[in-house]
């Protein structure tokens, strides 16, 4: 079973008013790349997350959905 929504990125970015392609660009990595982030149809490796905590000053907590348990229950994944 497929889960979703792990990463709040494209929240955070919003929130920050900052833009994906600036992500990419501050990361050196392919826009495609953090687009698929944004979208949760993959995830950042966790040196990744520390560096985009860093770069938009927020805690790498911010960067996750804080209650993945009670999320995977919402979401019917959990039983």
């Amino acid at each position: 079973m497929e889960v979703r929504d792990i990463n709040r990125l494209k929240l955070v970015l919003v929130e920050k008013k900052r833009t994906a392609k600036w992500l990419a660009e501050e990361l050196q990595k392919a826009p495609a790349t953090v687009s698929k982030w944004c979208t949760n149809s993959s995830q950042p490796d966790l040196n990744s997350l520390l560096k985009i905590s860093d770069l938009l000053g927020v805690d790498i907590k911010e960067l996750i959905v804080r209650e993945y348990k009670q999320y995977l229950m919402s979401q019917g994944v959990w039983a």
